[in-house]
């Protein structure tokens, strides 16, 4: 009921500027060349997920000194900054993730991150390849903006940086559903959310869906159990390799042949094939790893069951058995609540730097932004951000070592975000 009655107030009211004041203007402008200072920082020294205190405490020494109410140490890295306004109004949040990727950087600029670490018992590169140093850069400077211009403001914005979106370590809890597990959405609760998500794309340019924006994501690991013996002599044992083989191939036709097709079809993928020690040895084991993408729950539970029973059964056909399970700590499928992006889309286009907002699909990739808005009304916004000189189109994608995300975004972002809290707050 109380969704249906903000939803409806929204809609009843108009918004009142779609462009920035020229007041928020000249604060933007005088706040970019910081912030962009910030995200070179942020951009050198990178943090795994679960591992992001100097991040964190940038962040919150920063909220601190901008005079937000500033709590730290939510799911371990986590950090809330809350600005009230002078004036009544709504509460607001605002969310941007914190961490890296593994991945050793290959751009050649000059503030790459040069940073070495150790990941699953394997050393690696470490660098911000999926453009959260420049979400934390723009985050930064709505509180910079806001806070500046405090007397004007409607309300309450709490700013929520989040720790492990790219997930957290093996067997660590992390990411949005921890922090709501362990109350950010509690005092105050904000009755809407905004967010958004570089990647290629002019520089500049707004999308968004109006429903769903991302998939859920699921990891899978399935066994595939035979019987090791000599290459020599395969008989003798049972070999499991055919068997995984063989379930690769079947599970193709879940997506293709057995899912219903009047909606966005799954997407099972097996990122990781491991067994044997030596090649004249047929291994006693094989262990697939992969993801289930779907865009609802049952479709889903329906695509593990016959995950599970594609495993076994052809595992059964070639003597080998099998076991499957879905390992905890899914993300669920993202959305977008359509009524506050068609009230809100004249906002969204005056921030544009093309003065037009693709309406686009959802798109396969996961976040866990997920876990805000699956309980509370969300706009959330894609913003192109390939350097000019490069062509969107065959640009590095996000988690790429060679991702690229232009500086001059950052202001962008603000504007989208002061001009989206300024119109929901004059409802």
């Amino acid at each position: 009921m109380k969704l249906k009655l903000i939803v409806a107030a929204l809609l009843a009211a108009p918004v009142l500027a779609s462009a920035a004041s020229p007041e928020i203007e000249r604060l933007i402008s005088a706040a970019t060349p910081g912030l962009i200072a910030i995200r070179h920082d942020i951009h050198q020294h990178p943090e795994l997920g679960n591992r992001e205190t100097r991040t964190s405490a940038l962040v919150a020494e920063r909220l601190r000194k901008l005079g937000l109410e500033v709590q730290t140490g939510i799911a371990g890295t986590g950090v809330v900054g809350v600005l009230k306004g002078a004036l009544p109004g709504p509460v607001i949040g605002l969310r941007s993730e914190l961490d890296a990727l593994p991945v050793t950087e290959q751009t050649n600029l000059p503030y790459a991150s040069k940073v070495q670490t150790e990941y699953n018992g394997k050393q690696v590169g470490v660098a911000h390849v999926c453009g959260h140093d420049i979400h934390i850069a723009i985050l930064l400077g709505v509180a910079e903006v806001l806070a500046a211009d405090r007397k004007h403001l409607k309300g309450t914005i709490k700013f929520i940086f989040q720790p492990a979106e790219e997930g957290a370590p093996d067997g660590e809890e992390g990411g949005a559903a921890l922090m709501v597990k362990q109350g950010v959405l509690n005092a105050p609760t904000p009755e809407v959310f905004f967010s958004t998500h570089v990647g290629a794309g002019k520089a500049g340019a707004v999308s968004v869906s109006r429903e769903r924006t991302t998939a859920a994501s699921d990891i899978f690991v399935a066994r595939i159990i035979g019987k090791s013996t000599h290459a020599a002599a395969p008989w003798r044992g049972v070999d499991p390799v055919p068997a995984a083989a063989l379930a690769v191939l079947a599970l193709q036709t879940i997506p293709s042949r057995q899912s219903d097709l009047s909606l966005p079809a799954p997407v099972i993928s097996i990122g990781k094939i491991e067994g044997g020690i030596r090649q004249n040895i047929i291994p006693g084991e094989v262990r697939l790893e992969g993801t289930i993408r779907s865009v609802t729950r049952a479709q889903r539970d329906d695509v593990v069951a016959r995950l599970e029973r594609t495993f076994k059964d052809t595992a059964e056909s070639t003597g080998a058995t099998a076991d499957f399970k879905v390992l905890p700590g899914g993300y669920p499928a993202g959305a977008n609540n359509s009524a506050l992006v068609d009230r809100l889309l004249p906002v969204l286009k005056a921030a544009s730097t093309t003065g037009e907002v693709r309406v686009a699909n959802g798109v396969y990739a996961a976040d866990d932004m997920a876990e805000f808005s699956s309980r509370i009304p969300a706009v959330s916004f894609g913003l192109g951000a390939t350097p000019d000189g490069i062509d969107p189109a065959t640009a590095a994608s996000n988690h790429s070592p060679h991702f690229l995300a232009d500086d001059s975004v950052i202001a962008v972002g603000v504007r989208a975000f002061t001009g989206l809290i300024a119109a929901y707050s004059a409802r």
